[in-house]
């Protein structure tokens, strides 16, 4: 039995269909949205929907962005002789918040995992061997999440950027063995690029 007017069941519903939100976070989240002034939820339905259809993948680097290229691809002083390649943009924005690393980005959006059919050619792996193939690129660095998956995806892409006669590293443990990137802070993050060693 639903105790709540099917507007708000609706609204709990899809809220409670994001990410690491259950029922009651999603409850949460209807009743505060719900006591916000109109004008507030306008403001974040619109943020919302304009976000969904001005977003877009950089072509260069596959990091999210509102134009062709993202602010690092597009930024002339970064050194685009190292690419660091990583699972997804919120693992890109935690090594950008260390202001550490100076090389651009490849954004693999996921990693290698049959066991729920996501193969290779499910990720931008493709894309990066292209990019290695018309970049001077003279290292990769490997910051793939240290999971089962994300031990799996840098074996993979160390075997065939080798193969290319590039110089493979994947970053350092100091990043804990089953840990999500987003979630280490930046001195941590800093330690594990500083201390990478060669695949």
């Amino acid at each position: 039995m639903n105790y709540y007017s099917e507007s708000i069941q609706t609204l709990i519903e899809e809220l409670s269909g994001l990410p690491n939100i259950g029922p009651k976070s999603a409850q949460r989240l209807a009743f505060h949205i719900l006591n916000l002034p109109e004008k507030r939820v306008e403001h974040l339905a619109n943020s919302i929907l304009n976000a969904r259809k001005k977003i877009c993948f950089c072509k260069e680097c596959f990091n999210l962005s509102d134009h062709e290229l993202c602010q690092i691809c597009s930024d002339e002083k970064r050194d685009t002789s190292t690419i660091m390649v990583v699972e997804e943009p919120s693992d890109l924005a935690a090594y950008e918040k260390t202001r550490q690393y100076k090389g651009v980005y490849h954004v693999l959006h996921g990693a290698v995992n049959p066991m729920v059919g996501v193969q290779p050619e499910n990720l931008k792996l493709k894309e990066l061997m292209q990019r290695l193939q018309r970049e001077d690129v003279s290292e990769v660095i490997v910051a793939t999440n240290s999971t089962v998956e994300g031990e799996a995806t840098a074996l993979w892409i160390s075997k065939f950027v080798k193969q290319a006669g590039i110089k493979v590293t994947r970053i350092a443990s100091g990043v804990p063995v089953g840990g999500a990137l987003e979630f280490i802070d930046e001195m941590t993050l800093f330690r594990a690029l500083e201390g990478r060693t060669e695949l």
